[in-house]
């Protein structure tokens, strides 16, 4: 069988060696407009603030590793065209300008996403910059060393991470967030302004519900928003992905947004193609439905998925909690599932409480204070999701509370569930037990019902 893998960052890489480490005899070609394969873009702060020394090595393959296993790796090659209906390629070479013309029997579609680019007046401003791969993370780094102010406008995961990374690195930061609060895909507005106070605190400029316009200037950049003027050496722009599905659109079925939908062995609507990761939606198990959530987590298991399921549906994928965390300022930021506003706007008779205690008993030489928002459907007591503030490292709590939401339990099964107590470790009940005790007495009545995050840690 002769396979076409469009894309090669981290589920075309994993579908690649999958491919080959099950089916070795497989004709495997793998076309990739860049110059490298698997990139970790997570990698980027970590690399400016210097816990990374390496940026190399944030790559964990290499087009020798997938060549060693059997594969043909066309780096700097870009697929121009898909004919789904003749199964056929016209791809072009980038160094030679050559156009020629391939042909698959099945075609993985890894294309991923790309920065979403406002269509504003400044954006190709050589002062403007974008962060995702690996050339990007370059320029980044490099424009580091001689530019003072930064301006940073979207703030979700990779607008907060850089902004820490920049403040760390003894630069003036200013943060632009067209929403209300930080963060908001992943935590409630309460633990939001808990990372804002923390930025804040360490010198970070935060302007919410300021939306960037247009980019100007010379020997600045100057950011138009619909709240003034906003004036850095530099501005990188980090509002959220797209999609990258051009070459299929018309072809395939897709969501409104562009992402291609798939079914639960990743096959599109085309038989022959299937997609995984950025480039087409997950199934989001708190809702049940269809969603884009652009995670390398759901790359890269989407992508081993698409290896195995060509040679026939053995493996279903389960879904996703859309399950991440965050390192910030020594603090641990994780969440799993819903927030309690996108459960209400889920239509979900959501509520949620928040637990606050020490993680361990205060008799042990040192302990933390811990903050669990736990987010539950009333009419059945099912577990919608959950956010975790902690300076002890709570980002596995997060994991066993995706287990949860995926497997549909209630808050009376978290809430007694076997957990292990060890005065190192926790209290006689986990927290985890804790917080669904709450809950639990919530809606019995035995304390009022809560719908935010209390505000003071």
């Amino acid at each position: 069988m002769k396979v076409i893998v469009v894309g090669c960052t981290h589920a075309g890489t994993v579908a690649v060696t999958q491919i080959l480490q099950e089916h070795p005899d497989t004709e495997v070609t793998v076309y990739e407009r860049h110059d490298n394969v698997s990139f970790l873009s997570c990698g980027i702060s970590l690399y400016l603030n210097g816990q990374v020394k390496h940026l190399e090595d944030m790559f964990y393959s290499s087009p020798e590793e997938l060549s060693e296993l059997g594969a043909t790796v066309r780096l700097q090659h870009d697929v121009l065209k898909i004919d789904a209906a003749t199964k056929t390629l016209t791809c072009t070479d980038l160094k030679t300008n050559e156009i020629f013309k391939d042909t698959y029997d099945k075609l993985i579609m890894a294309t991923g996403s790309y920065v979403v680019v406002p269509p504003l007046i400044g954006i190709d401003n050589s002062r403007v910059l974008l962060c995702k791969d690996y050339a990007q993370a370059q320029e980044i780094y490099r424009t580091a060393q001689n530019h003072k102010h930064v301006a940073i406008v979207g703030g979700g995961y990779v607008g907060v991470e850089l902004a820490e990374s920049y403040a760390d690195t003894d630069h003036e930061v200013t943060l632009i967030q067209g929403r209300d609060q930080l963060l908001n895909n992943y935590v409630d507005p309460a633990l939001a302004h808990k990372v804002t106070n923390m930025l804040v605190d360490h010198g970070v400029h935060v302007y919410l519900n300021e939306r960037a316009q247009a980019f100007s200037g010379d020997e600045q950049v100057i950011i138009k928003t619909n709240k003034g003027e906003r004036q850095a050496d530099l501005a990188i722009v980090c509002t959220g992905f797209v999609a990258n599905t051009d070459l299929l659109r018309g072809q395939v079925d897709m969501d409104r947004r562009g992402a291609i939908i798939i079914n639960d062995y990743m096959q599109t609507s085309d038989p022959a193609i299937y997609a995984a990761g950025d480039a087409c939606v997950v199934h989001f198990n708190p809702t049940d439905h269809p969603a884009y959530i652009p995670l390398a987590s759901n790359a890269v298991r989407q992508g081993i998925l698409a290896g195995t399921n060509i040679f026939g549906h053995t493996q279903k994928y389960m879904g996703t909690q859309a399950t991440s965390a965050m390192a910030i300022f020594g603090h641990t930021l994780a969440s799993t599932g819903l927030t309690l506003h996108a459960a209400l706007e889920a239509g979900f008779a959501a509520a949620a409480v928040t637990f606050r205690e020490n993680y361990r008993p205060d008799y042990m030489p040192s302990t933390a204070m811990l903050t669990i928002v736990l987010v539950y459907d009333r009419s059945n007591r099912r577990i919608l999701g959950a956010q975790f503030f902690s300076k002890h490292e709570v980002a596995q709590s997060a994991n066993t509370l995706s287990v949860c939401i995926q497997n549909k339990n209630t808050i009376d099964d978290l809430a007694y569930v076997d957990m292990l107590f060890q005065p190192n470790y926790d209290q006689p009940f986990n927290y985890l037990n804790l917080v669904a005790q709450l809950a639990v007495a919530q809606e019995n009545g035995l304390v009022h019902k809560q719908n935010s995050v209390p505000s003071d840690q």
